[in-house]
């Protein structure tokens, strides 16, 4: 009676092992090309007019990865030089990266954490929503952000998202000129135009 126990036990635990990993959520992982030309924009206003900046290309291409399962994760991030802000005025686009200490950090980062669901191919634009952690002049801040996504008949995928930050959630001081005239709304609105492609 004992040996035949011992021997029946590798079967069993063969077959327990082949329950557990049916049980297991499905996993499948993307790799995804960030393209040279997405954008981001930041729009705002002062007490006096509106303005918009932008990073009209991005100058340096990254992956993200894209991790399907139980939960949708995605992971990577993309660094942007703040330099590369355009203001279309140059005196409003030295006093942006001025505030946005340039120098002192040199690149604005978005590290991407999760989405809402997983972005099917489809030339139909589509809104999910996601985490992601904004590194602005040293500081941090998880935020959550609405995308719209479609696919083109490239196969890119269109990750367009937008979000309302303000200055202060970075510890920045808005810029003034004219002896405090001209005042700066704390709040912006950041609008990105990702273009990525499975690899």
């Amino acid at each position: 009676m004992p040996g035949s126990i011992l021997k029946t036990q590798p079967m069993f635990y063969r077959n327990l092992l082949w329950v557990v990993l049916l049980l297991l959520p499905s996993i499948e992982k993307t790799q995804w090309l960030v393209s040279e030309s997405s954008s981001l924009t930041v729009n705002g206003s002062t007490n006096i007019n509106k303005f918009s900046c932008d990073i009209p290309a991005y100058d340096q291409p990254d992956t993200l990865t894209l991790v399907k399962g139980k939960d949708v994760g995605l992971t990577g991030k993309i660094g942007l030089k703040i330099g590369s802000f355009d203001c279309h005025n140059s005196m409003m686009t030295k006093d942006l990266r001025k505030t946005l200490k340039e120098k002192e950090f040199p690149r604005l980062y978005i590290r991407f954490l999760s989405l809402s669901e997983f972005p099917e191919p489809t030339a139909q634009s589509k809104p999910i929503t996601g985490w992601v952690n904004i590194e602005l002049a040293g500081t941090s801040k998880r935020i959550e952000i609405k995308y719209q996504v479609s696919v083109d008949d490239q196969k890119i995928i269109h990750l367009i998202g937008t979000q309302d930050i303000n200055f202060s959630d970075f510890d920045l001081i808005p810029p003034r000129k004219l002896g405090g005239m001209i005042k700066t709304n704390d709040q912006l609105t950041v609008a990105f135009h990702l273009k990525i492609k499975a690899i």
